[in-house]
């Protein structure tokens, strides 16, 4: 005797909350489309008459309407980077320390206040950019750095206190939280029985943790610095109260610069005319396809690091 099973019948509440989760996750690409296609609509002005050239020129006059953002784009990528640069180093080191190191009480109360950080809104962090750390650059840090270094052409140049520095900096102070807290979740979802092998075949405690965590995390730890350098990329705030707004490039981090996100908070809601408002947007666009650049690389290695690990 066969016997046949039915597929059971979905009802009417099963098949509208279906249809409606996949209404919510294609609206997600759909919205993020609809974004690009929105700036470049908006943008189509500025891109007919400068084509390649808006991101290759060095002008930026609104004035005799000549537009040209690679000061902002390399303003937007040098401060980024170099934020990424100071807090990588900081926020592994916290992470570590909180996972590995302190007491579990501690280490809560240290983690607690890590997190708060992050929750510091920008202009907050740019109010004590302007009053606190700019004075400290200009009169203390930026004068030895020119006297000792300033054979160097990246800290030549008087002290203004206001530049990439102190861009750079904000942007590492505003990141690090977000980095510290998720390698923080990337090294407690290591599991205990590989310390704890390490310590067996006669490890130290930092060749435990260089060996058995961060080797073991690094695929993750990559991902949180990711993520911090998307937040630094469209940082707007802090960095156009401390950075100076000046188009130009120069090789001295202790210039006077300006970054894509700086350039809109600064001229979107004074723009004299279609073709200056139009150049902004085509500024916003720029953002929007460095940011998608960037986190489209980081989903590539990624992808890439777990595949490899499959196939092994």
């Amino acid at each position: 005797m066969t016997l046949r099973f039915r597929r059971p019948e979905a009802h009417a509440g099963d098949l509208i909350f279906s249809w409606v989760l996949r209404g919510a996750a294609m609206g997600l690409p759909a919205l993020l489309f609809s974004i690009a296609f929105f700036l470049f609509q908006r943008a189509e002005p500025a891109i007919a008459k400068f084509g390649w050239g808006f991101f290759t020129g060095s002008v930026w006059d609104p004035v005799q309407e000549n537009f040209g953002a690679l000061p902002a784009i390399y303003g937007t990528i040098v401060s980024s980077f170099l934020a990424l640069l100071l807090a990588a180093p900081l926020s592994i080191g916290t992470a570590l320390l909180l996972t590995e190191v302190l007491p579990r009480r501690l280490a809560s109360a240290v983690g607690f206040l890590v997190e708060m950080l992050a929750a510091v809104p920008s202009v907050v962090y740019g109010l004590w950019g302007i009053f606190v750390l700019v004075p400290w650059l200009r009169q203390s840090l930026e004068p030895a750095l020119a006297r000792n270094l300033g054979w160097i052409p990246l800290f030549s140049g008087p002290p203004y206190g206001v530049g990439m520095l102190a861009a750079a900096i904000i942007l590492a102070i505003m990141i690090a939280p977000t980095i510290t807290s998720i390698a923080r979740e990337v090294f407690r979802a290591i599991p205990r029985q590989q310390r704890e092998a390490a310590l067996a075949l006669g490890a130290t405690r930092w060749e435990t943790m260089r060996l058995a965590v961060l080797r073991s995390g690094k695929a993750g730890v990559f991902g949180a610095a990711i993520l911090g350098l998307g937040r630094a990329l469209g940082e707007t705030m802090a960095v156009t109260m401390v950075i100076g707004n000046r188009p130009s490039i120069s090789a001295s981090l202790l210039e006077p610069a300006q970054t894509l996100s700086s350039v809109l908070a600064n001229e979107y809601a004074e723009a004299a005319s279609d073709l200056h408002l139009a150049a902004l947007v085509e500024i916003g666009l720029a953002l929007f396809a460095v940011t998608f650049a960037v986190n489209a690389f980081a989903r590539l290695f990624l992808w890439r690091r777990t595949l490899g690990r499959s196939a092994r």
